[in-house]
């Protein structure tokens, strides 16, 4: 849940830096929020295995699970 709040807090980051005019953010904050979403998927798959349980792989034909 985490991630997907991170992710949607990227693509409104890029969405404000693409709108034109002077960019309010700065590549920096938006390098920063990428490697946290990296950070927190990297976190979910160490619990999943911590807790036993197994990677959900993405499949393109099943809509992503």
């Amino acid at each position: 849940m985490c991630r997907t709040v991170c992710r949607r807090a990227e693509r409104a980051l890029v969405a404000l830096a693409q709108a034109g005019g002077p960019d309010p953010v700065g590549p920096a904050a938006r390098q920063y929020i990428n490697r946290l979403s990296d950070l927190l998927f990297v976190l979910a798959r160490v619990l999943n295995r911590a807790g036993g349980s197994d990677d959900v792989l993405w499949r393109r034909d099943r809509g992503g699970l």
